[in-house]
């Protein structure tokens, strides 16, 4: 597995409302406990309702390619030696309305289409408090 990111990346802010999603090493996207409707990026709040109680709904990691870009220019000086690569925004087949994004290091760029199947798997980095931090990256199916 090619590794695109940095040992020292900068890593999300973790919150009560995203912890989960940025530790746990599943696919959990927020569902708000008054009314059911489930979002991502996790928020503190609900979209619909504008409520502030959530769980998180795990569903397969799953799905398929929605939209794409290949980065030819590094956004940041340690990303110099992982151009040119992709990233995709994944339609989630149980709920095709949330979408991840994530990056594709060992795919060809070639390969990489829109409606391409892909599952995720999760790159880890400890943080400087020692956390462990599993951020989706995918794979083709």
């Amino acid at each position: 597995m090619r590794d695109l990111l940095p040992a020292d990346w900068t890593l999300p802010l973790l919150e009560p409302h995203n912890e989960a999603f940025f530790t746990s090493g599943r696919m959990l996207i927020q569902s708000c406990a008054d009314c059911s409707t489930v979002q991502h990026p996790p928020e503190v709040l609900c979209h619909a309702c504008l409520g502030t109680r959530f769980t998180d709904r795990e569903v397969r990691a799953e799905g398929m390619v929605h939209s794409y870009i290949v980065v030819h220019h590094p956004a940041h000086p340690s990303l110099a030696d992982s151009v040119p690569y992709a990233v995709v925004l994944v339609s989630l087949d149980e709920l095709p309305d949330v979408r991840i994004t994530g990056n594709m290091p060992d795919t060809p760029i070639g390969e990489v289409e829109i409606g391409l199947r892909v599952v995720a798997t999760w790159n880890e980095f400890v943080g400087p408090d020692g956390t462990t931090y599993r951020l989706p990256r995918w794979e083709i199916a």
